[in-house]
């Protein structure tokens, strides 16, 4: 995932001056990289989970006040205030949302006229193959989940005031070791919300079953990608 969230940075020019919002930032695996390419610029690492800004935090220190942490919720208005960036770069987040068009009317609002939104998350067909897996299990997949297209991405970021929107789906799909290793990606990465859900007592048994229904130990990821820019 962090090659991944590399290579959706590699899409965003810019100067190294500017201010970019990562919307998502997780562990802060990929918001180190792009801190990387504002010299003379800031971060605004925003996550709506107090344990990953606490790991991105750690991760990022030598980066000092240029990498600024938010704790906020992308299904709701962002916290900024009056504060505009001059992008947002997001990977692997925007399918945790359920509703698309508020999410990026919230990203419009924060994003100066001119200014770009690149992103990466999963999208339409993502990991199917587990979510048979985890039916075959007798359980249901857990949401609210939004794996979108991207003709109803592209209607959505037009709607919500950008232009010049790029949106395709490429495949990815993810080979792992079977047996031990399958079933702790699963544990930890794939099935963590999942998981959540259950009695304690039923955990490692239920990834064992979706493992077991993963012969072949291919997650096949499918991932949307966004290139838009906010209009004037």
């Amino acid at each position: 995932m962090a090659r991944w969230g590399a290579s959706v940075l590699e899409r965003l020019p810019l100067g190294g001056d500017e201010t970019v919002l990562d919307a998502g930032c997780g562990s802060g695996r990929v918001t180190e990289r792009l801190a990387e390419r504002l010299p003379a610029g800031r971060v605004i690492a925003l996550d709506g989970s107090p344990a990953m800004l606490a790991a991105a935090r750690t991760r990022l220190t030598r980066f000092g006040s240029r990498v600024e942490f938010v704790e906020a919720d992308l299904a709701r208005p962002l916290p900024l205030g009056d504060r505009s960036v001059d992008a947002v770069l997001s990977t692997a987040t925007f399918h945790w949302v359920e509703d698309h068009a508020a999410l990026f009317r919230h990203l419009a609002r924060v994003i100066r006229p001119g200014g770009r939104l690149v992103a990466q998350c999963g999208g339409r067909g993502n990991i199917a193959a587990v979510q048979r897996a985890i039916a075959a299990a007798g359980e249901t997949w857990p949401g609210p989940w939004t794996m979108a297209g991207p003709e109803e991405t592209r209607q959505r970021l037009e709607a919500a005031g950008f232009t010049d929107v790029e949106t395709w789906l490429h495949d990815e799909p993810t080979p792992l070791e079977p047996g031990e290793p399958l079933r702790e990606f699963l544990q930890t990465v794939v099935l963590g919300a999942h998981l959540e859900r259950l009695p304690e007592a039923r955990r490692e048994g239920f990834v064992a079953a979706v493992a077991a229904n993963l012969p072949d130990a291919v997650i096949d990821y499918v991932r949307l990608n966004i290139v838009a820019t906010r209009a004037a």
